[in-house]
């Protein structure tokens, strides 16, 4: 028998459970492509199926952070009992996945980052990357082990369509997401290109409709993930959610064109953040860029870290400082692990996590200096 990710029957088998019996089902997807994506194509299998999602939450980078946290757990309470499926975030949400549980939560984690020295205790977690997991491609987006998931738990009932429907989906976000085009991956993006020119989803089907149309398809998606990617989260669902399910091509036309305006805002945002840590580090001689700012957005940081790590070719940890803590983006070069540079220091942080070479953290203030001196004397 050919190797699968582990848990995945396991959790395939109770999401149908879940289904037959009219359980609340709950799902809750990072605010990024990969996980908005994740949310779609189990949301439509769960449809498919013949059930119903009570709640679809993103959390706010800005004001929740990332992953799992207290403040959506108090807001969905009142819904326990019930499955709360957590995408693309939760392998590193110790304290979180205990609260969910006194709430009477029970929780599958479908993620795809770096598994930490131990595991959350979820009813069912299914991450390649964890141990004892047999199936040898690795390098999935979430969207990719969500959509494995969906061919599981659908199986004969998965048509042409629906799958066209989940691989355009799967591949948009993998390719969001960086991760590696081969095995599994290359497979999925292939699978989802093919198709996305002759999408159905309104949300896509518009950048054809508005876009240069000698534009090749690579460029289109790279447009795609910008407009998704430049939304923010309202009332706990995000932007690029709203557009990628929204039913008519008029309100997918008045999405993208805000969402672009907001792109070009945060392009232009990101080149300021840029310059102003530039001027910052003219002088230093560390082994590592370590800044922040009050005035910084979250959203910002993964991409200004991006650019300054593959200019300087060293680690980048950027972070925006809040009233009590800090949340931090990490970029770092090829060679360099930002995942186990973080695990060094683990005994400072409050969450940390992601892929080796882009990841992020969550600090108290007070710690601030210390995890600075902590992330130098390993990187010396």
């Amino acid at each position: 028998m050919a190797a699968e990710i582990k848990n995945i029957k396991k959790a395939a088998k109770r999401i149908k459970k879940a289904v037959d019996r009219g359980e609340n089902i709950i799902l809750y997807g990072d605010a990024d492509l990969d996980g908005v994506s994740s949310v779609i194509i189990l949301k439509e299998t769960i449809k498919n199926l013949g059930g119903k999602v009570l709640e679809i939450y993103f959390p706010d980078r800005e004001e929740e952070g990332y992953g799992l946290n207290e403040e959506a757990l108090n807001y969905l309470k009142d819904k326990a009992p019930a499955l709360l499926i957590v995408m693309d975030c939760g392998i590193g949400n110790f304290k979180e996945m205990e609260l969910a549980k006194k709430m009477g939560f029970e929780v599958i984690i479908l993620d795809h980052h770096e598994v930490l020295n131990k595991l959350p205790k979820a009813s069912i977690i299914v991450d390649p990357k964890q141990k004892g997991d047999k199936y040898p491609f690795k390098q999935f987006a979430a969207a990719g082990v969500v959509y494995r998931l969906a061919e599981n738990i659908l199986s004969e009932q998965m048509t042409i369509s629906l799958r066209n429907n989940f691989l355009e989906l799967a591949a948009i976000a993998t390719i969001a997401d960086m991760m590696p085009q081969k095995e599994d991956n290359l497979e999925i993006i292939s699978g989802g290109m093919s198709v996305l020119q002759n999408t159905n989803r309104p949300g896509l089907k518009i950048f054809w409709q508005i876009g240069d149309t000698q534009e090749d398809l690579e460029h289109s998606v790279q447009k795609i993930i910008s407009a998704c990617h430049a939304g923010g989260t309202k009332n706990h669902i995000n932007e690029a959610y709203l557009l990628l399910t929204v039913q008519s091509i008029e309100e997918a036309k008045t999405m993208v064109k805000e969402l672009w305006e907001k792109s070009k805002a945060k392009h232009f945002r990101i080149k300021e953040i840029v310059e102003e840590i530039e001027t910052r580090v003219l002088n230093k001689k560390e082994p590592l860029i370590f800044e922040g700012s009050k005035e910084w957005l979250v959203l910002m940081l993964g991409p200004a870290a991006s650019k300054i790590c593959s200019k300087y070719k060293m680690p980048v940890f950027l972070y925006s400082q809040k009233e009590d803590d800090s949340q931090g983006a990490v970029r770092t070069p090829k060679e360099i692990d930002s995942v186990q540079a973080m695990s060094h220091c683990a005994y400072l942080l409050n969450t940390y996590g992601g892929h080796p070479q882009a990841s992020g953290f969550r600090v108290d203030n007070d710690k601030l200096e210390n995890f600075k001196n902590c992330l130098l004397e390993y990187f010396s």
